[in-house]
């Protein structure tokens, strides 16, 4: 049993494991070129003096970082425009540019998310999970092979492959035993399933009418040496109710820069604490010998791997078969497949299904695997493909149309190209009518013309599969059903409407929680786990096709809630509008992790219009912490449809909502939420300029104002939209 437990980790996820390793081995080295690059302060240097030359160098000074390596960097406004700079602590004058290394950050994303987002850190975290289950079975296996635990370090026996994996083991165990618990550990407060949110002072006010002290006169700075800062933010210039900030080992204090006095204080939980530790001894900032070490061992990885695979294969005989779907080479009809959510699928399978009735063999495969070479026998090639965001390729097909471009020679078996869209976005289809525009610049002959599924039409489908027989000379009938998760029943408990006097009708639907078994509250299936910002799916009377609406609240809010407009003819949003409490609907969850507050404290914009104030009123709710929000809402008449509105004063008075700034269409001085972006341009760039996370929800073309107000107000910053969602600090969620 030992052994099986052993095994098949390792062979199902070996690669992952392999560039979990060496990713994390290549990182071991930065911490120590940091501290090598990094000018590094006095031991007998004040948070007090560091901060009066830093000011001195720039007056418009808001914040100064250090990190564990010892690298401080400054944060400052100078004629409106942001700047930060890593400093040297003995002059306060800058040192170089706090950007971190491009191959750095390549290498952190790979590590930590594959580049995917929440997706790729629930992989990695797999892939940790599987080194420790390896790390410990190995352990076990070693110690039985070498005649128990006493003789651990006996000379090994037998083939060398054996031998050397069993060195290799030794050597290694340790520090793979350590680097995937913290590695897992990390992705638990990433996910945020541990209590380890930072202690935050409470929030104080200064005292008005006293003049700022010196700063070698504010005792908390003064006495503070530079090797214990983690962060100090200043008081903003003009604010004079505004308070120093200092973040030490030590905890967190909010300061009087009038009398010096500390005027609250939080000391690091014992979670928090753990983190840190968790950090530091997984990434090596702040204990560089034994990263560099943990760096060593996981190098051992790649050859653990094959001298693994080795005995394996020396037991075991090479060559499976999916069940129902030939290699490649051997298919005369080739499915390529550009799914984003996964839905595309069910359309393959259903059309493999069906040829392979009709007696064709089949290879199906996602398209980011498109290889004309391997399809030696293929008749014909069938591209289904959706459509993501603006016209985009799903993420897993990005590069594919580069690669079609770039092929000298035409594929000899015909193409047919399904896309798979929504008319209701201007780009409808756009990646499918990319790819076959992009076979049609090679001269790829077409073996039907580019057909299209509107939401996921069972109609369009079918017909599509009549035209795809006919070309054939085969019966071919395609009868899909939307494959569909578990769905529940949910129970409409209370409702608050708006928009009848502009005839638009809105409401907020509040839904009981359905109940969960102890197999889904451990798993977090179903409703037992979910965020403001997941999806709804909704199945509405007379239709198969779910409708989807953003989350208002989480799991925690205890309850299920959405905003809802009426469309003129909306099958789904009349039923919806019409539901009194009592009454139930057909629905399931679809996790959305790309459109949530990233976890921080960095300040949030929330912008949103209509029925898109939902999830970001589901944020605000779930700010327990009181992280800095603003938000910017759009509304028609501040009478009609101002959804939430008694909630938004309230969370406006708790702190949960730091700003809260409307614009109305249809009353006293007309605006759009863009229009208020544009006048509070100053406030709006030094926010970012300060780490903001910027999250959009409404209609298309609300967002895409949204989007030309930001790239304006960002002119000549360094930064756009575009620059700031690759960050991660741009999100939108747009119907």
């Amino acid at each position: 049993m030992l052994r099986q437990i052993h095994r098949w980790p390792g062979l199902i996820a070996a690669l992952l494991i392999v560039l979990l390793a060496l990713s994390g081995a290549a990182l071991s080295v930065f911490p120590l070129i940091e501290r090598l690059a990094a000018p590094q302060a006095a031991s007998d240097l004040s948070v007090a003096d560091l901060t009066a030359r830093v000011a001195a160098a720039h007056p418009g000074l808001e914040q100064i970082r250090r990190a564990p390596s010892g690298r401080v960097v400054a944060y400052w406004f100078d004629g409106g425009q942001p700047g930060a700079a890593v400093i040297d602590p003995a002059t306060g004058q800058d040192a170089g540019s706090p950007d971190p290394i491009a191959a750095e950050l390549w290498l952190t994303n790979l590590h930590r998310s594959l580049f995917l987002g929440d997706t790729g850190r629930i992989t990695m975290a797999a892939g940790a999970a599987a080194m420790l289950v390896l790390a410990l079975s190995g352990a076990g296996l070693v110690a039985r092979r070498m005649g128990g635990w006493a003789r651990w370090f006996g000379r090994t026996r037998g083939p060398w492959a054996g031998r050397v994996h069993v060195e290799l083991a030794r050597f290694a165990v340790g520090g793979l035993l350590l680097s995937s618990l913290t590695g897992l550990w990390m992705t638990a407060s990433t996910f945020a399933l541990l209590p380890d949110d930072p202690a935050e002072p409470d929030f104080v006010t200064a005292t008005v009418g006293s003049a700022p002290l010196p700063l070698a006169q504010i005792a908390a700075l003064a006495e503070t040496p530079v090797a214990a800062l983690q962060k100090l933010s200043l008081p903003a210039a003009g604010d004079p109710t505004d308070v120093f900030t200092l973040k030490t080992d030590g905890g967190s204090a909010r300061i009087d820069p009038g009398t010096g006095a500390v005027l609250s204080s939080a000391a690091p939980t014992g979670w928090e604490r753990a983190s840190e530790i968790a950090q530091m001894l997984h990434t090596g900032q702040g204990a560089l010998v034994l990263g560099l070490i943990l760096g060593l061992m996981a190098l051992s990885v790649p050859a653990l791997a094959l001298t693994g695979a080795e005995q394996w294969l020396a037991t075991r005989a090479r060559g499976r078969r999916i069940k129902g779907n030939v290699a490649a080479g051997s298919a005369e009809t080739i499915v390529l497949v550009a799914s984003e959510g996964g839905s595309t699928w069910g359309f393959a399978r259903t059309l493999q299904t069906a040829l392979m009735a009709a007696g064709q063999p089949v290879h199906s495969a996602p398209l980011s695997q498109f290889d004309p070479a391997r399809y030696g026998r293929a008749k014909r090639v069938l591209i289904l493909a959706a459509t993501y965001g603006e016209g985009e390729a799903p993420a897993a097909a990005r590069g594919v149309l580069t690669r079609i471009r770039a092929l000298t020679q035409a594929p000899s078996a015909p193409l047919a190209v399904l896309g798979f869209g929504d008319r209701a976005f201007p780009d409808f289809c756009g990646y499918a009518t990319d790819l076959a525009q992009a076979a049609a610049g090679i001269g790829w002959t077409e073996l039907l013309p580019l057909a299209m599924v509107d939401r996921q039409s069972p109609q369009d489908f079918a017909r599509w599969g009549r035209d795809l027989g006919d070309v054939l000379g085969l019966p071919l009938e395609l009868s899909h059903l939307p494959d569909l998760p578990q769905t529940h029943m949910l129970r409409l408990t209370y409702r608050r409407d708006y928009g009848a006097e502009v005839q638009a009708p809105t409401a907020i639907l509040r839904f009981a929680l359905p109940h969960q078994g102890l197999w889904a509250r451990l798993t977090g299936q179903g409703f037992a786990r979910f965020h403001a910002g997941d999806l709804l799916g909704v199945l509405p009377e007379g239709s198969a096709v779910p409708r989807f609406y953003s989350l208002a609240s989480s799991a925690r809010d205890g309850f299920v809630e959405i905003c809802v407009r009426r469309q003129p003819g909306g099958l789904c949003s009349g039923q919806l509008t019409a539901l009194q409490p009592g009454a139930t609907v057909t629905a399931f969850l679809r996790r959305n992790p790309e459109f949530r507050p990233a976890k921080g404290r960095a300040p949030v914009i929330l912008i949103g219009a209509g029925t898109g104030i939902g999830p970001l009123a589901g944020f605000l709710r779930a700010n327990r912490s009181h992280r800095p929000m603003h938000l910017y809402f759009g509304a028609r008449t501040p009478t009609s449809d101002l959804l939430y509105d008694a909630e938004l004063r309230d969370w406006q008075n708790d702190g949960r909502l730091t700003s809260l700034t409307t614009a109305f269409s249809r009353h006293g001085r007309r605006a759009y939420v863009q229009d208020c972006l544009r006048t509070d341009a100053a406030r709006i760039a030094r926010l970012i300029a300060g780490g903001a996370q910027i999250m959009v929800c409404g209609g298309r073309e609300m967002a895409a104002a949204v989007r030309m107000a930001l790239t304006e107000i960002l002119a000549g910053t360094g930064q756009s939209p575009a620059m700031l969602k690759a960050e991660g600090r741009y999100a939108e969620d747009v119907y």
